[in-house]
């Protein structure tokens, strides 16, 4: 088997098609963008290049086939905060082979390791946690959200076989939007909103820098008992808002305050691979022209919530059930092309969120899982731990 590094535009065509071999007879299936993915890659469009490195490579089997690829990455200002340096490896895709799946792996690992890495996470991102992030192990009946993983049963004994240990899980969740909110939270949600120092309202795109501000502040103090937080800044706020734009509807984006101070935030987007499954991968002009016309006939009646922060003086109270019922609201009044809510994506290191969402009514949508393989055999191997 041959290993080729990605460096012409010919291998990015190549890293690109892959996946339709692999998923060729997979129905649920729904292609990532490539588009997306190549922003990733570059370094005008990707901030982690600031102080990280990436490289991509794709398999050719002796028969000229060309049967996985695989990219690793290091993002400098996490590596080295870790117990021992690590690096990650993405967009990994293979056919059911474990020679084929180790040279891959090996590959990450000695690319890593050469620039000092003694461990690496994966399937990861170059990026955010919000997008191709875990590695699917369970529900693989329901259709992949957008920018989230999807792949074969068989992935995970490949990465299992390698020497991967879960690092953490992450859970996602669904509920109707239809069905009542559990008796429990509707009466601690009903005292919140008697008490007239809360108010609830949606974004605004014309004030939308300001609620940036607003998603921010509550961002920064519900986040900072999570591992490597460093705290958001202004302009990280309003890339995220200027981002979310082209596909928000301001009405699915909701803020709580209590006396006129922000305390807490619901996130959701309309569920814009039901529109991608049209469009095959490839956001060109036709394709374009395809998310147009799916998006005023209205194909996205999914949504799926991105974000859900409640400031620690303000959890426990009531208030989670609160902000879901005034959301559940606007579906109910206006926004009623919207059938199913789905939650992407909580960790097992976060044990209160998934208590919270829980009791909120949902159900288990999909598994996804996080691994870590140490490169030193002998090194102890140590889980996420709990916020």
């Amino acid at each position: 088997m041959t290993i080729i590094e990605v460096k012409s535009a010919a291998h990015v065509k190549l890293f690109h098609q892959i996946p339709f071999e692999i998923y060729k007879k997979d129905s649920n299936w729904i292609p990532h963008i490539k588009q997306d993915i190549e922003k990733v890659f570059n370094e005008k469009e990707n901030k982690f290049f600031r102080h990280g490195e990436a490289v991509r490579w794709i398999l050719k089997d002796e028969k000229n086939m060309y049967v996985g690829r695989i990219a690793a990455f290091i993002n400098r200002k996490k590596a080295f905060s870790e117990k021992q340096p690590t690096g990650g490896l993405g967009f990994f895709e293979c056919i059911n082979s474990q020679d084929a799946s180790f040279k891959l792996f090996e590959t990450a690992k000695k690319w890593l390791k050469e620039r000092e890495m003694e461990a690496m996470d994966g399937p990861i991102n170059f990026g955010e946690r919000d997008r191709y992030w875990g590695l699917l192990i369970d529900g693989f009946e329901n259709r992949p959200i957008y920018a989230n993983p999807y792949q074969p049963p068989y992935y995970q004994k490949l990465f299992e076989d390698y020497g991967f240990k879960t690092y953490f899980e992450q859970y996602m969740y669904s509920r109707k939007i239809s069905d009542d909110i559990p008796e429990k939270y509707k009466k601690r949600s009903e005292r919140i909103l008697k008490d007239k120092g809360y108010t609830f309202r949606h974004l605004e795109k014309n004030k939308m820098f300001d609620y940036a501000e607003d998603f921010r502040t509550v961002y920064n103090k519900a986040w900072k008992t999570h591992s490597n937080f460093k705290g958001m800044p202004a302009s990280q706020a309003r890339s995220i808002m200027r981002k979310m734009k082209p596909i928000m509807d301001e009405k699915l984006i909701w803020f709580a305050y209590y006396n006129s101070k922000p305390v807490a935030f619901f996130i959701a987007l309309p569920e814009i691979n039901q529109i991608f499954q049209h469009i095959n991968g490839n956001l060109n002009w036709f394709g374009k022209l395809k998310f147009l016309y799916h998006k005023f006939k209205g194909t996205c009646n999914n949504v799926f919530g991105i974000a859900f922060g409640v400031t620690p003086d303000f959890q426990k109270k009531g208030l989670e059930g609160a902000i879901i019922m005034a959301v559940k609201e606007q579906f109910e009044i206006e926004s009623k092309q919207y059938k199913e809510l789905i939650i992407t994506w909580i960790g097992d290191f976060n044990p209160k969120m998934i208590k919270i969402v829980n009791n909120l009514g949902t159900k288990k949508y999909m598994t996804l899982r996080t691994y870590r393989k140490m490169f030193d055999k002998n090194a102890t191997f140590e889980r996420c731990k709990s916020i």
